[in-house]
């Protein structure tokens, strides 16, 4: 994968400020590692920036920006600071470790105005920190997770533009054919067509990975892969004629295989060599238990189909270390680095 030119600007929202995401974004801007090549900024509350960088031990100057522009003019060592119109008052009494509907609001808000500047051309890529569902949901916003929030912002009021969440670290990557809803819904959900377009979206992403005949591995959903139909036949209705239909676009895609043993048959290390590049899977714990049990210091999910590189880790909030300075930036380093390594 080709480096970052050092025009290259990508934006780094605080997360909800009530869990550990403005430490970790204060503790990798404030001790930058190599591959973090780029122009940096965090999109949020300048006080809240301010009280994270000293929970985390973080020497530098904060330098709050008025415009997007200046990122090319910064000083050198500084953590930049945008601060979008419209968040809400009072943000630093919202209680640590706790849901609240203020950091909700603020971090939809932080993630709506970095999208509008990529939009705008201001910036080329976004790392995501950790946000909540529930307090995303009290300060009324519709979404259930950034995924969902992100589609509906790229595509604006034009057509549903296709998405799928790719979870990875050094061993395994898994590409998902449903996220975030019931159990009951995403098997609903999985059809020949859904299938196909995960697989056109994964070789996509494999490429822009730099892999030049992707080997895709498709993960059945039932036991067995449903047994020849004895234990049941979405495998038979829906995966394997999606499959033909990829390989008939020229796809390595092969499967269904047994969810419990591909992802074993797919993990790359030094003493077995994979079998796979990625791995198909068709619901959301399915494919992620897998890649977060190798560690999710490690861990990047990456949004594919966006029109501009988004990654995060891949945790949560992690209220419990809240405030606490004890918070490991490794996963949200690791994600700002892929998103540096995948910019053009």
């Amino acid at each position: 994968m080709s480096k970052v030119r050092a025009n290259k600007r990508v934006l780094l929202t605080m997360g909800d400020l009530c869990g550990i995401g403005p430490e970790i974004v204060a503790m990798a801007l404030g001790r930058p590692e190599p591959g973090m090549d780029a122009q940096l900024c965090v999109v949020g509350d300048v006080a809240v920036m301010r009280r994270a960088m000293t929970w985390a031990g973080v020497q530098r100057p904060l330098l709050r920006l008025t415009s997007l522009q200046e990122l090319g003019d910064l000083p050198p060592n500084c953590v930049a600071v945008w601060q979008p119109e419209g968040l809400p008052q009072g943000l630093l009494d919202c209680a640590i470790g706790q849901i609240d509907a203020k950091a909700g609001a603020a971090a939809a808000l932080c993630i709506e105005a970095a999208v509008g500047a990529i939009q705008a051309g201001s910036a080329d890529a976004l790392v995501t920190a950790p946000i909540h569902k529930e307090a995303l949901h009290a300060a009324g916003i519709g979404y259930p997770g950034h995924t969902e929030m992100l589609q509906a912002l790229a595509a604006g009021s034009g057509a549903a533009l296709p998405v799928r969440m790719m979870l990875a670290n050094d061993e395994l990557r898994v590409v998902l054919v449903t996220i975030h809803c019931a159990l009951r819904r995403a098997i609903d959900l999985i059809n020949a067509d859904s299938v196909l377009e995960t697989l056109r979206i994964a070789q996509a992403a494999m490429l822009r990975f730099g892999i030049a005949a992707p080997r895709i591995a498709v993960a059945g959903l039932n036991p067995h892969a449903g047994e020849g139909g004895l234990f049941g036949d979405e495998e038979i209705l829906h995966i394997a004629p999606a499959i033909a239909r990829a390989r008939a676009e020229g796809l390595d895609a092969t499967g269904p295989f047994a969810p419990d043993t591909v992802f074993m048959r797919a993990r790359h290390s030094a003493a077995h060599p994979g079998e796979f590049d990625v791995v198909v899977a068709m619901t959301h714990d399915h494919g992620l238990i897998p890649v977060k049990y190798l560690g999710v210091e490690q861990g990047v999910n990456v949004t594919l189909g966006l029109p501009f590189v988004r990654t995060s880790p891949d945790h949560g909030t992690a209220f419990d270390l809240a405030g606490s300075g004890r918070a490991d930036p490794a996963s949200f380093k690791t994600a700002l680095r892929m998103a540096c390594q995948l910019l053009p």
